[in-house]
């Protein structure tokens, strides 16, 4: 059984802050047929593995990128990824296998596994925990010009990532969080906070 889990940004930003927890937990139902029971089994945890990798870095990675690395990784370097993992409703029988497994990434590995192989990512990293990471949807160069001087006149410059036509991915001092909230707030933006991730639309 395979999700496809599509991350897409309409019309929002989303900011990620690198010093609020993440969820690393995901979850897959599995349900695969080999010659044992036994060897359904393992097929089905590779696939579950997979799975809940793609699902859970789907937020927090380009989804692309992901998508062609796990593509090509051996299932040797996915298993050091997994801190924990938990199987419920196991069921088997000569030849089948089927449970709900629950897994918990490790975000220092998977941080690590990402970065080495060039995955664009914004997982909070412990020596730039005083960052937070901004998605922009771009609907246009002044909302580009328009956030830059929200940033100035608090007192701070936009560390740009990536930028482009349609978004920009930057990153504002974690203590400047709630003023850079108030002043776009001020401008015309609305937002909303989702167990510390910030929303923002025009």
């Amino acid at each position: 059984m395979k999700r496809i889990f599509a991350f897409i940004i309409m019309g929002w930003v989303c900011a990620i802050s690198a010093h609020a927890a993440q969820n690393m937990m995901g979850r897959a139902s599995v349900n695969v047929t080999s010659d044992t029971a036994a060897a359904a089994k393992n097929m089905a945890l590779v696939e579950a593995r997979r799975q809940i990798i793609r699902d859970v870095m789907g937020q927090y990675s380009d989804i692309g990128q992901l998508d062609m690395l796990l593509a090509n990784a051996p299932d040797a370097d996915l298993t050091p990824l997994i801190a924990k993992s938990r199987i419920g409703n196991e069921q088997t029988s000569a030849t089948t296998y089927s449970a709900d497994i629950q897994m918990t990434l490790d975000s220092d590995a998977v941080r690590n596994w990402l970065n080495e192989n060039g995955v664009q990512n914004w997982l909070g990293d412990p020596a730039t925990a005083d960052q937070t990471v901004v998605f922009v949807r771009l609907g246009g160069l002044n909302d580009w010009i328009e956030l830059n001087a929200i940033a100035r006149d608090a007192g701070f410059a936009l560390n740009t990532r990536h930028l482009d036509a349609a978004r920009v991915i930057m990153e504002i001092p974690a203590a400047n969080r709630a003023m850079f909230t108030a002043a776009a707030r001020g401008a015309g933006w609305r937002y909303s906070d989702d167990n510390g991730i910030l929303n923002l639309w025009k």
